[in-house]
């Protein structure tokens, strides 16, 4: 059994160089342990024929140190991407001909921005710069490891069908393998892997199949009140602020809130937001219709491709680099951003930005301050002096009053805090009793939750292998914790002082697996992670506090990510970044487009008799 403490989160980074992507595919037929043959077929067909195309491939190694002064970190043919926008990209308009154009921060807002730009725009990939704080690229949506130390996913994003800017941007993206675009590849890996969970509720070590919501009428006034109510009435008020109290005892709540990260001081526009958004989702919700995911973790099937896409077309990324600063004129209406300053290697640099320049600034961070623990080891707990995202806010914030307020969002970290872990399985014992008890095979089923747990813990256990060269001996899941400042039911500490081992042991006994747990410990190795604010951009809030995307008088520069107003549209999600940059990069560059509409599902008559229906048909 490999067991060994998880490294610090930057080495964990999987690079696609140096390790081969020999995926090794269960010789059984029918149902196994990792995932039927039919599903493994299907993935061999997506990836396994040309992954040693893609091994080879030396635009996957974009893990290295790059030079401030480099152009480019890659750059080569691109005639091999089968699947890709260009023969309908735009001539750059004359005057962005000799622009640069700045990115601050590698998540997917920025990346998405970069790629918008050049498909678009019609801008040389050379003419983009992103910088990077940390030697990651991606933000939130990474992954990494090995099967010798432990993989490791700080999370994942849920998807559905009506993500209309990500899968646009998508369909412009191919796989590694360049087979399809990254959209088609999701879209098939769902019709053949559809979520149906069996199990969204455990309690007692009994599985609940399509559980009751378990509303009252009075619950479902309310909901139907706040689904109309303008936001301006709601203010900085709290869902608890709204509800009656019995109403966070329901199954509804329950999983509402675990599956989208709310609790009762969150936000009540945000949850509103939330309720009119997925009102097409209601019906189904308690057995997880209708959600989607990615063929791999969302790094490797995601951020891969695009980094790839990138990088083909000169694209540079500047790494280990903290964008301090920015000058921005403000001596007349029309305002640019005339200076970059930054720390690399602890020493101060700037750069020059002129008017004909563009400047895209991802705005705070929800996993900034992240800290790894081990299977012995809880995480360390750290704060926004751990990173730069929320200084740089917070001294724009300082120059104009509309560039929002970053204190709502990063001053409450025990309103926004969680505990995630992904755990490493060396042997099938595990997954096999999992398998019994929730009736589902790994990928199936979705969420599972245990509402009698203090943490409020649930888990994924995707379709395996879930990284790209994972061994087929290997498995591995996730899971999370709402409330990780209360002691355990099963281990006297909170989760957030506890260490993988402990956590386990916590999930083991939800899961009545009490009599095998030191078996299963012995094959496992579970990876917590600490996470100050990962749900700070549910807090209470009022207008203002987020900025517009673009502010007024911006003339070269605008915001981006999780922290800038879009209405109609819910943060938390990858489609909320990627809309942002597709808005920035339009209004930017004076396109004579807009992103696509977000889908309004409030407006379809047969989505709301069917949301209608099942909050009745479930209630109590």
């Amino acid at each position: 059994m490999l067991q060994k403490a998880a490294p610090h989160y930057r080495s964990l980074a999987h690079t696609g160089s140096g390790s081969t992507l020999d995926v090794r595919w269960p010789a059984e037929s029918g149902r196994s342990l990792f995932g039927s043959a039919q599903t493994s077929s299907v993935v061999r067909q997506q990836a396994g024929a040309s992954l040693d195309h893609v091994n080879a491939d030396p635009c996957l190694a974009l893990h290295r140190p790059v030079c401030l002064t480099q152009e480019h970190p890659m750059s080569g043919d691109t005639s091999s991407d089968r699947f890709t926008a260009d023969s309908g990209l735009r001539a750059g308009p004359a005057e962005h001909a000799g622009a640069q154009f700045y990115l601050v921060g590698a998540g997917i807002a920025s990346l998405a921005a970069a790629a918008f730009l050049i498909r678009d725009g019609g801008v040389q990939g050379q003419q983009i710069t992103l910088f990077e704080e940390s030697e990651q690229l991606g933000g939130a949506l990474d992954a990494g490891g090995s099967p010798q130390e432990g993989y490791v996913a700080r999370g994942g994003r849920m998807f559905e069908r009506h993500y209309v800017c990500t899968f646009d941007l998508f369909a412009s993206i191919p796989t590694l393998d360049d087979s399809k675009t990254v959209t088609q590849e999701i879209l098939d890996w769902n019709e053949t892997m559809k979520t149906s969970s069996n199990a969204r509720l455990i309690r007692r070590a009994e599985r609940e199949t399509a559980p009751l919501f378990g509303l009252s009428e009075r619950h479902i006034l309310t909901i139907e009140r706040l689904a109309v109510e303008p936001e301006s009435m709601l203010g900085r008020s709290r869902i608890d602020e709204q509800f009656h109290a019995s109403f966070f005892k329901t199954n509804f709540w329950i999983m509402w809130s675990t599956t989208f990260a709310f609790q009762p001081w969150h936000s009540a526009v945000e949850f509103k937001r939330y309720l009119v958004r997925f009102v097409h989702m209601v019906a189904g919700f308690n057995q997880l219709h209708g959600i989607l995911r990615t063929v791999y973790n969302q790094y490797d099937s995601m951020v891969r491709p695009v980094l790839k896409w990138l990088s083909r077309r000169g694209v540079s990324f500047v790494r280990g680099t903290r964008v301090v600063d920015l000058d921005i004129n403000t001596a007349t209406s029309e305002q640019h951003v005339e200076r970059i300053h930054y720390l690399r290697d602890g020493v101060a640099g700037e750069i020059s930005v002129r008017p004909e320049d563009r400047v895209l600034v991802t705005l705070g961070s929800m996993t900034e301050a992240s800290s790894l623990g081990a299977m012995d080891l809880a995480p360390p707990i750290l704060g926004k002096n751990d990173g730069g995202a929320w200084a740089l806010w917070a001294k724009l914030a300082t120059r104009r009053g509309d560039f929002g307020h970053p204190a709502t969002f990063a001053d409450h970290v025990d309103q926004s805090r969680w505990v995630s872990f992904t755990t490493t399985l060396y042997a099938p014992d595990f997954l096999r009793s999992l398998i019994e008890l929730t009736g589902n095979l790994p990928g199936e089923g979705g969420l599972i939750t245990f509402p009698d747990s203090a943490w409020m813990l649930s888990i994924v256990v995707p379709h395996q292998p879930h990284f790209i060269g994972q061994p087929d001996d290997v498995a591995v899941f996730w899971g999370y914790g709402l409330t990780v400042g209360e002691p355990g039911n099963f281990v006297s500490q909170p989760m957030a002082a506890c260490s993988g081992r402990e956590i386990m042991t916590e999930l083991l006994g939800h899961l009545g697996m009490e009599a095998d747990a030191w078996k299963i410990l012995e094959s496992a190795l579970c990876v917590p992670c600490m996470m100050p604010f990962i749900t700070s951009q549910f807090l209470p809030r009022e207008p203002g506090d987020r900025p517009d995307i673009v502010p007024a008088g911006a003339r070269n520069f605008a915001f981006i990510g999780q922290f800038c107003e879009q209405p109609d549209d819910v943060v938390f999600t990858v489609e909320y970044s990627i809309r942002s940059a597709q808005t920035a990069v339009y209004r930017l560059l004076a396109l004579e487009q807009d992103p696509p509409p977000v889908y309004q599902g409030k407006f379809d008559p047969k989505v709301l008799y069917n949301a209608y229906r099942a909050l009745h048909d479930h209630a109590a």
